[in-house]
């Protein structure tokens, strides 16, 4: 007869998500998954399969809190210009509200594991493209509202601010200063019209 879980997965999940946000794939041990997960090595082999799958579902796990995020800024149905100001606001009060400078998992990812690692390039890539596509929706909406110009071409400038975005990741990673951010997501708006 089959035991039944003594722990709730999606908490373990979210831990997993931190730990490795944190100390990245190859900094994380075994045994820190075991003593930051609160389970034993034999549960999470049971339930995970092994550290490489955990990690997997702990970066689709992110992507999926992430994009819910937003996508309720989007749903809000304001002016384009206004719902890019808000998502580019939220992205920075996130990073800068994180004391351990992690940065984005997703980016985290790209950097350490995406060059050798032919699924988590794959995730990296459907991420990138989903942001993409919000920005493109936005501005696209925008533009057929007359808000924003078709002086640019919807699709580069919804590239253009996807990674603007990842630069912004990074930049969180050493500096704190908000006012770094403000001047970014200024000329961000700016490059809109």
């Amino acid at each position: 007869m089959a035991r039944t879980k003594e722990f709730d997965e999606n908490e373990v999940l979210n831990k997993a998500v931190d730990l490795f946000w944190l100390k990245g794939y190859n900094g994380t041990s075994m045994q820190d998954l075991v003593d930051g997960l609160g389970i034993s090595r034999s549960s999470l082999y049971d339930t995970y399969g092994d550290k490489y799958n955990l990690f997997i579902k702990a970066l689709e796990c992110y992507r999926c809190t992430a994009s819910t995020k937003i996508t309720h800024i989007i749903s809000r149905n304001q002016p384009a210009k206004e719902t890019i100001k808000q998502i580019l606001e939220f992205i920075t009060d996130e990073l800068l509200g994180d004391s351990s400078r992690k940065g984005c998992f997703m980016v985290n990812a790209e950097v350490e594991v995406a060059p050798h690692d032919p699924l988590v390039k794959e995730m990296v890539c459907q991420n990138d493209q989903q942001v993409e596509d919000m920005f493109y929706q936005v501005i696209k909406k925008g533009q057929d509202d007359k808000e924003i110009a078709y002086t640019q071409d919807a699709r580069a400038l919804a590239r253009s601010i996807s990674n603007t975005v990842k630069g912004m990741q990074v930049t969180a990673k050493s500096t704190s200063e908000k006012a770094v951010f403000n001047d970014i997501i200024r000329l961000t708006m700016n490059m809109l019209g």
